[in-house]
């Protein structure tokens, strides 16, 4: 009880003169084991999965280059003054490809993957499906499209997610040829009907 009112430098004091210096240093480089331990351990946690730089690089082009495809079919939207537009598109789009990507890295089995594809894509459908509004009174079915777009977008993140950089790049490049040229050409069939 006395020891702990004692202030941490008179606790050092008397520490240091009932234990013999060699004890002390021993305890010294014993906690300091345990804390680079566990800086080993926290730095392991932190580069799971990316066992070198060359690797690093590999996952930071892919997660980059999600973000700016997903980006560029959302400006798209957005300009079309959709409701699923940048944001959504880019987390999407890097959404699906941190799945792929983190199941790559644990070393699972293609089948594997596989079957993750298969729930992103059935995940997004849901998402997509949230987006599409039946308005009776019109008969009218509205945002098939941005269902479609966000859809589009998943199956973009997936191929950067395999590190199939240049499909990626032809869809999105597809994408906004489609939502852009193809929706006009819709309007100006329907006035002439």
């Amino acid at each position: 009880a006395e020891l702990l009112i004692l202030s941490s430098q008179e606790r050092r004091a008397s520490w240091s003169t009932n234990i013999p210096q060699r004890e002390v240093t021993e305890i010294h480089g014993i906690v300091s084991k345990e804390r680079e331990l566990r800086m080993d351990i926290f730095w392991e946690e932190l580069t799971s999965g990316l066992p070198d730089t060359r690797q690093l690089v590999r996952v930071m082009i892919r997660l980059i280059g999600a973000t700016l495809l997903g980006a560029v079919v959302g400006i798209e939207r957005e300009r079309a003054g959709k409701p699923a537009g940048l944001r959504t598109h880019i987390l999407v789009s890097l959404g699906t490809t941190v799945f792929v990507l983190a199941c790559s890295s644990v070393g699972m089995s293609s089948d594997g993957v596989s079957r993750v594809i298969q729930g992103i894509a059935t995940g997004i459908g849901f998402i997509g499906a949230g987006s599409i509004l039946k308005l009776n009174e019109e008969r009218d079915i509205q945002g098939l499209t941005t269902a479609a777009g966000i859809w589009m977008t998943a199956a973009i993140g997936v191929a950067v997610g395999l590190g199939s950089l240049g499909v990626a790049l032809l869809s999105t490049l597809l994408t906004l040829l489609i939502l852009a040229s193809v929706g006009s050409l819709e309007h100006r069939i329907s006035k002439r009907r």
